[in-house]
């Protein structure tokens, strides 16, 4: 857990997968019988970090020294061990994804569903706030993230990088190590900058404490007009450090304005 930011620990995630092989008559528009898979699908690795911990704090585990590589139970229960310690975790395109994959691979294996957490997912965020040209990480990180971007992969290019670590080729592996811990590292960057768009998950939730601390983990907050609802009128506060905006739960009409109001009809 960050130890700059009070509130909830936060995971961030990104899995990699090994391909499914397959008997196939031809290369277009296939529908695969299960008799024809010849193998399945399984972690090849995973990359985590906790919210704010530095950049060599990034978390690893691949099948490099696996004997058997469709062994994945040992990925599968230092993940869920993390998973498990999580109140919050950030992915990108995690909750149609990364979770759902993890989720089967525990259940395969007779592992219990983790703690249960709440899931923030940049694509999501995306999809919702903004009109990007390409909600994928490699675009928004491109275009948002100033120190972490999404790798290219150049001594094994494409599909190349999988299909030698299918082999257990160890400079795969390598390469493969770097690009997945990169996908997390871009993915914090990003999530920081869209955050103050963020309004799913209040951070501040998670701590003990009176003062309000905003999800960016600033307490630096201006007054910022009022927002207005058909029943209340209410304080507004914008954070200083990151721009998000948050509002008191007092509503500030009195008894007798709000008697007052008189609520249109629907049809």
């Amino acid at each position: 857990m960050s130890k700059h930011r009070i509130g909830p620990k936060v995971l961030l995630l990104d899995i990699e997968i090994a391909p499914i092989l397959a008997y196939v008559w031809d290369i277009w528009d296939q529908n695969i019988p299960l008799n024809q898979i010849k193998e399945d699908w399984y972690i090849l690795s995973w990359s985590a970090k906790w919210l704010d911990d530095p950049p060599n704090k990034v978390m690893y585990m691949d099948q490099r020294n696996s004997k058997n590589l469709e062994n994945d139970k040992p990925l599968l229960e230092k993940i869920w061990t993390l998973l498990d310690d999580a109140d919050i975790i950030i992915t990108q395109n995690g909750k149609k994804f990364d979770q759902r994959k993890l989720n089967a691979k525990f259940v395969m294996n007779d592992i219990d569903p983790p703690s249960s957490f709440k899931h923030i997912d940049t694509l999501v965020l995306a999809k919702k706030h903004f009109g990007f040209t390409s909600n994928k990480l490699e675009y928004m990180s491109d275009k948002l993230c100033k120190k972490y971007k999404k790798l290219k992969h150049n001594k094994f290019p494409g599909f190349e990088m999988w299909k030698e670590c299918l082999k257990g080729n160890k400079e795969a592996f390598k390469e493969m190590e770097k690009y997945n811990k990169y996908d997390v590292l871009a993915l914090e960057e990003l999530y920081n900058v869209i955050s103050p768009w963020d309004k799913t998950i209040n951070f501040n939730l998670y701590h003990d404490g009176t003062e309000h601390v905003c999800n960016c983990g600033s307490t630096r907050f201006k007054k910022n007009g009022f927002d207005y609802t058909n029943s209340g009128k209410f304080r507004r506060y914008k954070c200083l450090d990151c721009g998000k905006e948050i509002r008191d739960k007092e509503n500030l009409f009195s008894k007798e304005k709000r008697k007052s109001l008189r609520p249109g009809t629907t049809r």
